[in-house]
């Protein structure tokens, strides 16, 4: 009998009410902060508890296995995972989630105190460090800010990565790419992987649209995406460009349906242009999508590999 991956066990994040939920909210915090760092309870349980907005992670059975919170001060805190689930996305899912509530109030930044051994995680999503290193509770951290609003470039391929995981990670329930070849080094970093993979496999009937220059060089060089979608092929829906016009243009994108983008107009290169949250500029892209879509032939090939 085959095994479920654990890694493709789906959950999903949404934002709950402090009373309500706060059994839950305790039982993750206090497995992560308290037992497992020694944090003091009446250091962990504090007053801004009530007043604050929550989001909880939970698998499909309704367990929970993940917490954050966003302050009225538009600070970014308590965020625990447990330790079976880490690596796994959740704590992406959960920052991004708060990250876009802090949005929908209008705020221009939001500010977290992060533990020094999660500083690259915070960077991954666009935090940046200010001031001095400081103890709390007995742990180093780090202040950081992030700020929400405005088009930015992409110049660095870790940039890149960083860019399309948080796209991944903030979509719903769909996502629109086009590529030449899948992109090495960018659509099959690890990061990139992981996202792709709990995106597909969150179990809200998902799909990945992808468009391909060349649809020859991803099998041939056996890209890790093929793998993944012969797994989930009702996710992953791939077709090549045979439009002249198509063939021409060689932008390349991709885009969600929560305004998130990043869109490369030399599309072998990774310079190019990105933002989270642009609904109008995503509406474009998608479009354009479509079109070429519709001209585009299906992969016929992949299905010999059960795609």
């Amino acid at each position: 009998m085959n095994q479920k991956d654990p890694s493709l066990e789906p959950f999903r994040v949404e934002v709950v009410e402090f009373q309500q939920a706060l059994a839950e909210l305790r039982a993750v915090r206090d497995e992560v902060f308290v037992g497992e760092q020694n944090v003091p309870v009446d250091l962990e349980h504090d007053a801004l508890d009530p007043i604050s907005t929550h989001v909880i992670a939970r698998v499909m059975d309704g367990s929970p296995v993940g917490t954050g919170r966003l302050t009225t001060e538009r600070h970014i805190g308590r965020m625990a995972v447990l330790a079976q689930w880490r690596g796994r996305g959740v704590g992406d899912a959960l920052l991004l989630a708060l990250v876009e509530q802090a949005r929908q109030r209008g705020w221009q930044d939001v500010h977290l105190n992060a533990q020094v051994s999660a500083l690259g995680f915070y960077e991954r999503h666009g935090f940046q460090p200010e001031g001095e290193r400081f103890m709390e509770a007995g742990i180093e951290h780090q202040a950081m800010r992030r700020t929400l609003d405005g088009q930015r470039k992409i110049e660095r391929q870790q940039e890149a990565i960083e860019t399309v995981t948080n796209i991944i990670t903030s979509a719903s329930r769909m996502l629109w790419i086009r590529s030449f070849t899948l992109d090495p080094g960018l659509l099959d970093a690890p990061d990139v992987m992981q996202a792709l993979r709990t995106f597909a496999t969150s179990g809200r009937g998902n799909e990945v649209r992808i468009l391909l220059h060349d649809a020859a060089s991803p099998q041939t060089n056996h890209a890790p995406l093929l793998a993944l979608a012969q797994r989930l092929p009702s996710v992953f829906l791939f077709r090549e460009l045979v439009d002249p016009e198509d063939r021409t243009d060689p932008s390349a994108w991709i885009a969600s349906d929560a305004g998130g983008y990043y869109l490369r107009r030399l599309g072998e290169r990774i310079e190019g242009e990105a933002e989270l949250h642009a609904p109008a500029r995503c509406r474009q892209l998608r479009a354009s999508h479509n079109q070429a879509w519709e001209r585009a032939r299906p992969v016929t090939e992949y299905r010999a590999l059960g795609l």
